[in-house]
């Protein structure tokens, strides 16, 4: 993995401005966040960096307010949780530049904490603009990046400033960039990837990717269909693009060119209907009648993942073997995400996992705590995964 600065190469900062990108886009509800789980990830390097004495400038988006103040996505709303799991008193600035920003960091004592105003109230922000970049960089002495999840965009707050100031990488963005890295850039073989969802079309580039990087790549909900459907199975009333079919072969014949090996369903839980606790049977996948739909993999398909988990020494996870989000069709996901973290927790399995309902099935499974790391990036971490470089991540190493 190229080298990047951390917090570690930081030292003698007491009383510099530090310019920290964070990512405080977390769900609201009434006012109020509901889930901090994004805060509690950066508050770590906060914490550090106010520790030592600098004067932590926090920069964020919230929302897609597209260039132009929008009431409703205003940062201020996030500061109450902010200072909450801080444990600390948190100000906030009305904008991210001029003078709004430059009086509240005036006012600012060593170690103290500001939050400035959305980014993306701001059409430069977006754009990357040189303008609105510097008018970013008068704000600060030093450029610290802590939001992985908003990596993938060549943004001002999250690529442009590492041009202005010296960058390095917050300790979440650290963890991040390691357990990638461990993940599918350095990884102890063999390598088993799990990839699930609904459908083959938004993950091609992740599937083409991911056939030459590791020895097996297992293939679960709505997309495994696609696969089944292609190779002349009929698969009912399931969730199918039968348009891509030709797609699906093309990544199988991909996979086995490169050695590795697709892992598709044997058997299947099937209903009429979608809906909680609907009349369902397990069948064979050859089987699976003409007005029913698979909606989550059997007994057999689950043992054969295990299995694969169980020899695997590094597996990466993007998304559930079935509609996990409604019983009983939850059982494949969670017994499979039980055995990793069973072989995680016994030191024989390296696991990352990611992607928005991948962390939702995980936690749902009780077991997310367990694994070795679990990505919050959504986005980033499916780019990631695709094999794409991220901006965020490549200006850093290139500044190191």
């Amino acid at each position: 993995m190229p080298a990047f600065k951390t917090l570690d190469d930081l030292t003698d900062i007491a009383g510099k401005r530090v310019l920290v990108r964070v990512d405080l886009n977390v769900p609201v509800s009434g006012g109020k966040v509901t889930d901090a789980t994004r805060i509690e990830r950066v508050a770590p390097t906060i914490r550090e960096l106010s520790g030592k004495g600098a004067k932590v400038i926090l920069l964020a988006h919230f929302g897609r307010p597209k260039g132009e103040p929008v009431a409703d996505m205003s940062l201020s709303q996030i500061v109450p949780a902010v200072q909450e799991v801080l444990d600390q008193a948190v100000a906030f600035a009305a904008d991210c530049v001029g003078d709004a920003a430059a009086s509240a960091i005036a006012r600012m004592n060593n170690g103290d904490i500001l939050l400035l105003e959305n980014t993306r109230f701001h059409k430069g922000e977006e754009k990357n603009t040189p303008e609105f970049t510097a008018e970013l960089a008068e704000n600060g002495d030093i450029y610290v990046n802590d939001a992985f999840s908003a990596a993938h965009r060549a943004h001002a707050s999250t690529e442009g400033l590492a041009h202005h100031l010296p960058a390095y990488a917050g300790r979440t963005m650290q963890e991040e960039l390691e357990a990638l890295e461990k993940g599918l850039g350095n990884p102890a073989r063999p390598v088993v990837a799990i990839v699930g969802g609904a459908k083959v079309s938004t993950k091609i580039d992740l599937l083409m990717n991911l056939v030459k990087k590791v020895d097996a790549l297992v293939i679960g909900g709505g997309m495994a269909n696609t696969f089944i459907a292609a190779r002349g199975v009929n698969v009912g009333k399931s969730l199918c693009e039968h348009d891509l079919a030709e797609t699906a072969k093309q990544i199988m014949i991909e996979a086995e060119s490169a050695g590795c090996a697709i892992v598709l369903p044997e058997d299947g839980v099937v209903a009429r209907e979608f809906k909680a606790n609907a009349d369902n049977e397990t069948v064979s996948v050859t089987a699976i009648p003409a007005d029913a739909m698979m909606l989550d993999v059997g007994p057999k398909s689950v043992a054969a993942v295990n299995e694969w988990i169980s020899r695997a020494s590094t597996l990466v996870w993007n998304g559930p073997l079935g509609a996990f989000e409604i019983p009983p069709f939850d059982t494949a996901t969670v017994a499979a995400a039980k055995h990793a973290a069973e072989r995680t927790e016994a030191g024989k399995l390296t696991s990352v996992a990611g992607g928005g309902d991948t962390v939702s099935a995980l936690n749902h499974a009780g077991v997310a705590d367990d694994f070795s790391y679990v990505s919050t990036a959504g986005g980033a971490f499916l780019e990631w995964m695709e094999g794409k470089e991220l901006p965020g991540v490549a200006v850093l190493t290139k500044m190191a």
